[in-house]
């Protein structure tokens, strides 16, 4: 869920992220030459975790007793030129679960009507809808070859804790492929990179449509937080590059080392 004021934003925003040019596959030697470098995987580049861009609609701010009522989810992917891309959309209309609370001004806010006959018609109850999702999302870490997700959203403990909540309620820990903490923000990412933190602002800074009269849908504000994420990563190549020196190093670490038969803690794998 994102919280912002987007009335005063012009519409006529430019989506020039294709223009980004990445350049993570270069690096410079110290004779001046440069080296082509093979792009990193995507299991490599955030460690084993597969980054999912997530956006929650509710009917307040209690996860625990105010209704989940949309879920969207965007897996950001790698190319092999070494550019991230968004994946498939998962999302969900949820029912409100039994005894749920329902504020108005939220309502209001998000302009969803749980009661509305056409969205009845598509909404899922939450077991349904969260265990879809998190199917489909497990089939893409195994192609990624990715060992959990990490959740990536506008605020993003906002987003983590009702999906959490409605882990609990539904009895579907095991079936959750996301990190029960871990979390990427786009909020303080947009600060570094654009001195921004407003979602529709942060867009328009990287040069992404952003039309506030679709925002506070799950689904669109998940593909403009994935588009925007991507663009970030995209435009700071020269950090993968660092990720790159820094493996290289601890394989030669491990390598002088590997007859002590010491092994990772869980804090070193999580």
């Amino acid at each position: 869920m994102t919280i912002q004021n987007d009335a005063a934003l012009p519409e006529n925003n430019i989506n020039n992220t294709s223009n980004v040019t990445n350049t993570s596959n270069v690096t410079s030697t110290t004779n001046g030459n440069t080296d082509e470098q093979a792009p990193m995987t995507l299991k490599e580049r955030f460690r084993k975790f597969l980054p999912v861009v997530v956006d929650v609609e509710t009917a307040g701010f209690n996860a625990q007793t105010d209704a989940l009522l949309e879920i969207a989810c965007i897996p950001v992917l790698l190319n092999e030129q070494g550019v991230f891309y968004p994946g498939e959309a998962l999302n969900a209309h949820i029912e409100p679960f039994e005894g749920a609370n329902l504020e108005p001004s939220a309502l209001a806010f998000t302009g969803i009507d749980p009661k509305n006959p056409l969205r009845k018609a598509i909404a899922e109850d939450e077991k349904t809808a969260l265990r879809r999702i998190f199917k489909g999302l497990k089939e893409v870490r195994r192609t990624e070859d990715c060992r959990q997700c990490v959740l990536i959203g506008h605020n993003a403990h906002f987003d983590l804790g009702f999906l959490n909540a409605a882990v609990l309620r539904t009895n579907s820990k095991n079936h959750n492929p996301f990190h029960n903490f871990s979390v990427f923000d786009t909020v303080t990412l947009s600060a570094l990179a654009f001195g921004q933190t407003v979602l529709a602002r942060a867009c328009k800074a990287a040069g992404i449509d952003f039309d506030g009269k679709d925002a506070h849908s799950a689904l669109y504000d998940t593909q403009k937080t994935a588009e925007l994420f991507c663009h970030i990563l995209n435009s700071y190549p020269m950090l993968a590059n660092a990720m790159h020196v820094e493996q290289s190093d601890s394989e030669m670490t491990e390598g002088s080392t590997a007859d002590t038969n010491i092994q990772p803690t869980d804090s070193d794998t999580q």
